[in-house]
């Protein structure tokens, strides 16, 4: 059996928005990573890049044989300046490329380039289940509380699980100046 394609990664491009938009609008429809209930089109979908990209915040995607398996990125955990230091992640797998180390590749190089910007904190807002909260875990993320029943979609109530993995020196030292 050949060896898996690893995936290679870069910044996100406005090239690669439809194949992002393709693989959030599956996961809106299907799947509870997104609390959406509707799909966001392009326009939106190249808003919010450009948004994240203007704030100078990483925006990721993973490669395989040339096509977007996966796209990650991070965004502030709340807009107020007290929370500066602190991001919140996102990590999104087409279907096709999934168990295949996509999503892993993207937040160990998300959170290293969260670093290198001196955040301090990273948080992951979980509603999609055992294997997201697997994959935050193996990364030295823990759980720090789950809000029950928050959530509604597909007819059912849907419970968050929030993670947080210190960034750098976490809050053990100021930030730098």
């Amino acid at each position: 059996m050949p060896e898996p394609t690893r995936p290679s990664l870069r910044d996100a491009q406005a090239a690669d928005i439809p194949e992002i938009t393709a693989i959030y609008g599956e996961e809106v429809r299907t799947g509870l990573a997104s609390f959406e209930l509707e799909a966001p089109d392009a326009a939106e979908m190249a808003r919010r890049h450009a948004a994240l990209v203007e704030a100078g915040l990483p925006y990721l995607v993973a490669l395989i044989d040339g096509k977007v398996a996966g796209y990650a990125y991070s965004g502030l955990y709340r807009p107020r300046p007290a929370y500066r230091y602190t991001v919140e992640n996102s990590v999104y797998v087409a279907p096709w490329a999934r168990r295949r180390g996509v999503a892993r590749a993207l937040m160990e190089a998300l959170i290293a380039r969260c670093e290198a910007l001196g955040k301090r904190q990273m948080m992951a807002v979980i509603s999609a289940g055992d294997a997201s909260v697997t994959l935050h875990s193996a990364l030295g993320f823990v759980e720090v509380g789950v809000l029950r029943a928050v959530g509604r979609k597909f007819d059912r109530w849907v419970d968050v699980t929030l993670m947080q993995r210190p960034l750098g020196p976490g809050a053990d030292t100021e930030p730098d100046a």
